[in-house]
């Protein structure tokens, strides 16, 4: 059962952390990261109290005391401070207006690199290439969890699925999705093709192949008819820039979604959950 402590003063030692909720360069370099949301931190302390990379990182829980009149049972079930404030003085502890009045603070764990050991099981990879929005961010781990994406791979210039809006965007699915950094997408199509993925660019380009015309088994790195169904990995690039020139001659095929043609592209984010789509319906699990 957690321990349930009154919050009255800014300078109270026990929430000092929380200061640096709106900078996230300080919360990583402290080994830190914020979860906000009353749908959300219950995602977190589940993950606390489960198995793997997220097991035992919640630190503590600091809300108003509408949000715990909501959430004591929530609280109760994990053993995991929890500290209540007014909500002016949570509003000023971290510098911005918490209009649902909940907030926690957790250990970040170390970061992973891809390597061919980490693919493990995986079946369907995304590779994602400069996607620095954490809007973006959020909404592809969301669109992950729900069509079935088993990895999600990240280059430098990718946000960090860790930012409070990601997290809060992704409606906690950041903390759900497995995920890994590595140099580039060029050397992660590399990677996951020598693990017998087969790597789909997408793009707008109109001399790609239409998804709908995009048959898995004709780009398998196997034409057996007995085969396992085929290992995928989605290649996607931040809006406006797309994927690099390098990232698309290393994919194994170009693929694009059909559009009437009164916009040029959609959303990344969008244009992920759609292709996932396609390959949940299309491969066999």
């Amino acid at each position: 059962m957690a321990t349930i402590a009154t919050v009255s003063s800014l300078d109270d030692p026990r929430v000092a952390a929380y200061r640096w909720t709106a900078d996230p360069a300080r919360l990583e370099a402290e080994g830190l990261f914020v979860v906000e949301g009353r749908l959300v931190v219950p995602v977190l302390l589940a993950a606390h109290a489960g198995v793997g990379r997220f097991a035992g990182c919640a630190q503590s829980v600091l809300v108003s005391p509408a949000a715990l009149d909501q959430m004591r049972d929530t609280f109760d079930a994990h053993d995991v401070p929890v500290f209540v404030a007014p909500q002016a003085v949570l509003d000023e502890l971290v510098g911005f207006h918490i209009h649902r009045g909940c907030l926690a603070l957790a250990t970040r764990p170390a970061a992973t690199t891809l390597t061919p050991t980490c693919v493990g099981n995986a079946r369907v990879v995304l590779v994602l290439e400069g996607v620095s929005n954490p809007d973006n961010i959020g909404g592809i781990f969301r669109a992950a969890a729900a069509l079935g994406a088993d990895l999600v791979v990240l280059d430098g210039a990718c946000s960090d699925p860790l930012y409070r809006k990601a997290i809060r965007t992704s409606m906690g699915a950041t903390l759900l999705v497995p995920y890994v950094r590595t140099t580039s997408a060029v050397d992660a199509i590399r990677v996951l093709g020598e693990k017998g993925f087969v790597c789909a660019a997408l793009t707008p380009s109109t001399a790609a192949t239409s998804l709908p015309e995009w048959t898995l088994r004709s780009t398998a790195r196997t034409d057996t008819a007995a085969a396992p169904a085929p290992r995928v990995a989605l290649v996607a690039g931040a809006e406006g820039a797309g994927l690099s020139r390098e990232a698309l001659a290393a994919a194994d095929v170009r693929v694009r979604i059909p559009m009437t043609g009164a916009v040029d592209s959609l959303n990344v984010a969008t244009a992920v959950a759609i292709a996932l789509y396609h390959v949940r319906v299309s491969v066999p699990s």
